[in-house]
């Protein structure tokens, strides 16, 4: 059982990935019962997978759209952005529609970016 926090942060990291809820009401030992099962069906590798292929619906949602002429390239739209972000660091994006969401870190806050995929502009700024 040396390896059960591993196994257990890994199995969550899984089903988080999988948007499967797991109950609140199950006890630490229903969950060291239950955890090789899961385990067993949804390894962390699934979560991983899962992850990447979201990752890549945006890459080809991104990619039509500039293909189209509906959005500008993603490094346009981050040569635009990042003077206005005072030296925060860059975690990369999200498509969403017709906008991109620019992810920063600074100062141990995350900070949010919204920009209009076509003109360019910042529309929102949450996070400081």
């Amino acid at each position: 059982m040396r390896n059960a926090p591993r196994l257990y942060r890994n199995l969550a990291l899984a089903l988080t990935a999988a948007n499967i809820a797991v109950a609140p009401a199950l006890t630490a030992a229903t969950n060291i019962a239950v955890a090789p099962a899961l385990a067993a069906h949804y390894g962390p590798i699934d979560g991983i997978r899962l992850a990447q292929s979201e990752r890549q619906r945006d890459q080809d949602r991104a990619f039509r759209a500039t293909r189209d002429g509906r959005s500008m390239p993603l490094p346009m739209i981050e040569r635009r952005v990042m003077p206005h972000m005072g030296g925060a660091d860059y975690l990369g994006p999200e498509f969403k529609g017709g906008t991109y969401r620019l992810k920063f870190m600074q100062g141990g806050h995350v900070i949010w970016v919204d920009v209009d995929a076509a003109t360019g502009r910042i529309v929102r700024r949450s996070g400081n």
